[in-house]
């Protein structure tokens, strides 16, 4: 595993960081708790120090099984990173911006971005309670709250940094004006953001910016939520309720097929499957600094933890490159 510090912090956090959004169970069909809690215990025994959660997922649940498996760990050794801004409790008393109705058990839930400064305050002792931590390494805010001032926000997160309840301050999936109005107020070390082989978009801006600004780029969907790993474009079917039936769509799917069939190669002869071959290519590009990656079971946790065992020469980045061109 490699270690990478997180822009200008202290933080070091490891490269490929287990994403715990899937094993919240909403909006991804389910998933077994002891299977979730196996699958973040078997991410550390092989490296992954790193555990990236936020309240929404599972509306609390995701945090709570982070709580429950990091027993018996060395807290100093881990990295926690959460989130806030998302609200669907109704505690936000009608403020905030609608974002979508979420689905639980049948009901819709809604949920709205609301990240005043006393909400940002609220929502970390609550999750402090849900990790069963008295501090989170990096808080970030998950998404922009156009009802906010951006200033009040990062004035929260300053108060908890000067309280040690949080390390550092992170924002995710803000533009970069949107980022270089929060690094007015707080030290920004990281923004969190959408970003993989068939989703280039932050190259343009986001890339040059965190390079010259020491801006740490966190990574989440780099296998496009289970579609570059191939098996979505063979046999592999999904329950009803999961959100990936429609967001598969977006995509051309024959092309990538063909795309993901010409790269097959050059991960057999790696002894690696096509999903540490595309981690591994994600960790590889520049500003990147931690790639998460998400695991329903123990196995699929280990799979991702060796992805950084990959070693991909310039001419196989060059030939990978040139493949991605032609979708």
């Amino acid at each position: 595993m490699e270690y990478r510090k997180l822009g200008n912090t202290s933080l070091e956090l490891s490269t490929i960081t287990y994403g715990a959004f899937a094993i919240g169970g909403n909006m991804w069909g389910g998933n077994e708790q002891k299977d979730s809690i196996a699958s973040v215990k078997a991410s550390i025994d092989h490296g992954v120090t790193t555990l990236d959660t936020a309240p929404f997922y599972g509306f609390g649940l995701s945090e709570q099984m982070i709580g429950e498996a990091i027993k018996g760990y060395d807290r100093s050794k881990i990295q926690l990173l959460s989130k806030f801004g998302l609200v669907w409790d109704g505690s936000n008393q009608g403020k905030g911006e609608f974002f979508f109705d979420a689905e639980e058990a049948g009901k819709k839930i809604p949920v709205y971005k609301y990240a005043s400064r006393a909400n940002v305050m609220k929502e970390v002792e609550e999750s402090l309670q849900r990790l069963q931590t008295d501090y989170i390494d990096l808080l970030q805010i998950h998404w922009p709250d156009s009802t906010t001032p951006i200033a009040e926000t990062m004035e929260g997160l300053e108060l908890l940094i000067q309280q040690g309840k949080i390390r550092a301050a992170g924002v995710s999936n803000y533009s970069v004006p949107q980022v270089a109005e929060a690094q007015k107020s707080v030290n920004i070390a990281s923004n969190q953001v959408g970003y993989s082989m068939l989703n280039r978009g932050i190259e343009k801006e986001l890339v040059p910016y965190a390079r010259e600004h020491n801006l740490g780029i966190i990574v989440y969907s780099p296998m496009e939520r289970g579609l570059l790993t191939g098996k979505y474009l063979e046999s592999g079917q999904l329950k009803d309720n999961d959100h990936r039936n429609g967001y598969f769509q977006q995509f051309d799917l024959e092309k990538v097929k063909v795309f993901l069939d010409t790269i097959r190669p050059i991960a057999a002869a790696k002894n690696a499957t096509l999903s540490q071959l595309v981690l591994r290519w994600t960790s590889l590009q520049p500003a990147i600094a931690v790639v998460l990656a998400g695991a329903r079971n123990a196995d699929q946790a280990i799979a991702n933890a060796k992805a950084m065992e990959v070693d991909l020469t310039a001419e196989e980045l060059q030939f990978i490159n040139t493949a991605l061109a032609k979708i």
